[in-house]
């Protein structure tokens, strides 16, 4: 069955009657969670085969944010409380080899965690190069400020999901770390010359080119194009992204909810599509703190904007959705001691 191309959200811990049909309807190519919207293990199996069912799509991805960190959907006693990468940044400069092994085994781990709650992509890992002047949105979230430790230790993460079966989603392409607002909250602008993002940002994104999927930043480069956010420039996907950066996986906006973007939701979603992203995600997740609005109105103007995918872009979505199923043997607890030796383990404490 043909799918439309975008990834939406739902409000609680079960499926309505009317998100039931909605979904049907819609048939978005896949779905996001967020906190709300997990209680237990079964609660969560429940919920993403319900999902599944609703778009009668078994391969339908089920997205979560899960970094480790201030950014982890599921926590304790349904998953491990997991250190932020900064932690592994540390101890690659102390050593490199061990910091590569722990941060394979760290999302490694979290694969783990999350097929078993019927999960199989993940949000994942940011590979923004944090600098002094940013905004704390990215802060711990980064592995460090040196591009070629953010794309070794980001390449090791990426290892880790895919021999767990979940798709990596590289973040917030072509770099966040510069930004500094918090693009939940405005719009970012980054004002540094082209010469300087070359070097530093887009290289960590140009060394994981090859990654299934990818996320874009939500802010401006004035050196680029000025006149728009990246999500919905032409010019920073055609010509960055795709050209210099070199990326051809699936690329996904951020959440189009954020206030670093301006208008209605169907015209954001139509923007991001006819800048070049090949689906727009939706969840109404993203203002921590603030109740849901009305997510049906909000997701029926995004699903209305979004066209049924097709060309490269079909392609490259199915390309993820095959990234995601291939799992490799796996000892949980032996990766639990070893990074216990390291002081990187995670921890069931609330």
């Amino acid at each position: 069955m043909s799918a439309s191309a975008c990834i939406l959200g739902c409000q609680g811990l079960e499926l309505t009657q009317d998100e039931r049909a909605f979904f049907r309807d819609a048939r978005p190519w896949g779905f996001i969670l967020f906190a709300r919207n997990v209680a237990s293990l079964a609660q969560l199996r429940r919920l993403t085969d319900q999902l599944r069912e609703a778009v009668q799509d078994e391969g339908a991805l089920v997205f979560v944010d899960q970094e480790g960190g201030r950014v982890q959907r599921l926590r304790p006693p349904l998953a491990a409380r997991r250190p932020p990468a900064a932690r592994f940044g540390e101890l690659y400069e102390r050593a490199p080899d061990t910091a590569l092994e722990a941060v394979w085994l760290h999302h490694r781990l979290i694969a783990h965690e999350l097929q078993a709650a019927g999960i199989d992509a993940d949000c994942a890992p940011c590979v923004d190069v944090r600098t002094a002047e940013g905004h704390g949105v990215i802060g711990d979230r980064a592995f460090g400020e040196r591009p070629a430790v953010v794309a070794a230790l980001g390449r090791a993460a990426v290892d880790g999901l895919l021999a767990g079966g979940v798709a990596p989603v590289i973040k917030h392409i072509p770099g966040h770390g510069r930004a500094r607002a918090d693009s939940h909250q405005e719009l970012p602008v980054v004002e540094e010359p082209l010469a300087v993002l070359e070097a530093t940002d887009f290289e960590p994104f140009r060394s994981l080119a090859d990654t299934p999927m990818a996320m874009t930043a939500h802010l401006a480069y004035t050196a680029i194009d000025p006149d728009a956010c990246a999500t919905v420039s032409r010019h920073v996907i055609g010509t960055v992204i795709r050209g210099a950066i070199g990326f051809d996986g699936l690329l996904m906006s951020d959440d189009l909810s954020m206030r670093a973007l301006g208008g209605g939701l169907s015209e954001r979603a139509r923007r991001a599509l006819e800048a070049g992203c090949d689906v727009v995600l939706h969840g109404n997740g993203a203002l921590v703190g603030e109740p849901v609005r009305d997510l049906m109105a909000e997701l029926r103007a995004v699903a209305d904007a979004s066209p049924t995918l097709s060309g490269r872009a079909a392609e490259r979505a199915a390309d993820a959705r095959a990234a995601a199923r291939a799992t490799q043997p796996f000892d949980p607890a032996a990766a639990e001691a070893r990074l216990d030796e390291l002081g990187l383990s995670g921890t069931m404490a609330a």
